[in-house]
């Protein structure tokens, strides 16, 4: 005897159902970018990933096998539009102006990248995610040289690549990570954009000035 209440299918080894309703890799790519603009990537978790893109969990492990390459990818993003290389031609001093504000905006743009890069994908278990992550931080370096070689010694006092680098990546994070800090230093009222504005062009003069050649006396 049968009751005429039907089975429900099952569903085979695969893609998720969710994906039907057209989740797909890159809205899980955007969903993580969004949170790391929100959270710290220790909080960015696969289920936190799928919740924002109204997705099914599976679906971080279909397309990408884990967090850690879910991760990965969302770096590899960023760092793709973040890494251009540097002109042949134009003004020592401008090209190095443009580095400093090119680093500001992708730090404003990806506000836990470094974090993400310091505490995940550094420690990560796969040797590509590593070794894609050191030829990503050595395009900034690359770029800081051919400054120099642009400038052929004319304008700017040498200057390490790598201490370069080091000091306005720290400059420009700490007015992100250190925003709690920086809050109880300034007035209530205080608009943060503004002032991130003025810190910025503070610190572009600061260091573009800072190694300049002046005339010999």
């Amino acid at each position: 005897m049968t009751t005429g209440r039907k089975k429900p299918e099952r569903r085979g080894k695969g893609r998720p159902t969710s994906e039907q309703s057209g989740v797909g890799r890159e809205a899980l790519i955007s969903a993580a970018r969004e949170l790391l603009q929100e959270l710290p990537p220790a909080q960015v978790t696969s289920t936190a990933v799928a919740r924002r893109a109204n997705a099914d969990p599976a679906l971080v492990r279909y397309y990408f096998g884990n967090r850690e390459n879910l991760l990965f990818e969302v770096a590899q993003q960023i760092g793709a539009e973040a890494n251009r290389q540097v002109t042949d031609e134009g003004v020592p001093a401008e090209l190095l102006a443009e580095m400093i504000h090119h680093t500001f905006r992708f730090t404003r743009s990806a506000k836990h990248m470094q974090r993400l890069m310091i505490e995940e994908l550094d420690s990560a278990s796969s040797p590509r995610v590593r070794e894609k992550m050191r030829e990503w931080n050595r395009h900034p370096l690359a770029n800081y040289e051919r400054i120099q070689e642009v400038d052929g010694d004319e304008t700017l006092n040498r200057f390490d690549p790598l201490f370069m680098h080091l000091a306005v990546v720290g400059i420009c994070d700490f007015f992100v990570s250190g925003a709690p800090l920086i809050e109880l230093l300034v007035p209530e009222d205080t608009d943060m954009d503004e002032l991130g504005a003025q810190y910025e062009a503070f610190v572009t003069r600061l260091l573009t000035e800072g190694v300049k050649k002046r005339p010999a006396t």
